[in-house]
């Protein structure tokens, strides 16, 4: 799974990369401690251009009455994505890039949770595969809503966690926002081992209102 990322890197660096044109209200970078139901910048494909905009990080399926009706639903598992009633449509047609500098996750020793952050090994940003919803509430409000993609982890990774975001090659971003027809799902692979290398950190970043850059420092030996 992935339940909380950093994203450090400049609005100006991500619409270049993504050729894409930004929105006026994108949320502040950087950030070191992005949890589910905070606000990402996602790219999205529409009317002929990219755009680069905010997002709730939090899919809220359009049956929702208020966006806390049912489960956070911040994964979306790759595995079943086509099948369950709350993705099965986004994945179809409404699929977003989520870029990122790097994500945590935890493993156990006893009691304790002990983080790690997982980055590229080249050092590269992150672009997790993502769908997005646009949810009506109440008296005209509407809340663009996203979720990332998970799969299966494979080799060292798996002994973090047995689920890892879908890391999206730049080759694949394009047939994953729908510019290229058909074939996405053959995008929702998991990172190739030597991919991505991960380092334990200090255990704050375990209070979700923790953030700075001391959150992804190498932790001393």
């Amino acid at each position: 799974m992935c339940g909380r990322f950093a994203m450090t890197l400049p609005d100006d660096a991500m619409t270049q990369l993504f050729d894409a044109v930004p929105a006026n209200d994108l949320p502040p970078v950087p950030r070191y401690n992005i949890c589910p139901t905070q606000p990402v910048s996602v790219v999205i494909s529409a009317e002929g251009h990219r755009r680069y905009g905010p997002m709730r990080w939090g899919f809220i399926p359009h049956w929702y009455k208020t966006p806390t009706d049912g489960p956070l639903l911040f994964n979306a598992r790759s595995e079943t994505i086509a099948e369950k009633s709350a993705f099965r449509e986004a994945s179809r047609r409404r699929r977003c890039l989520i870029p990122a500098s790097g994500f945590f996750e935890w493993t156990r020793e006893g009691e304790t949770r002990l983080p790690w952050y997982i980055t590229r090994a080249d050092a590269a940003p992150m672009v997790f595969a993502g769908i997005w919803q646009s949810w009506d509430g109440p008296e005209g409000a509407r809340v663009a809503s996203c979720a990332i993609v998970t799969t299966e982890a494979q080799g060292q990774m798996a002994t973090l966690h047995e689920r890892v975001p879908v890391l999206l090659k730049p080759e694949d971003w394009a047939l994953w926002l729908g510019e290229k027809g058909h074939g996405a799902a053959k995008a929702m692979v998991a990172p190739e081992e030597g991919v991505l290398a991960f380092r334990r950190v200090g255990m704050a970043v375990n209070s979700n209102r923790a953030d700075g850059p001391e959150l992804i420092e190498p932790l001393e030996s």
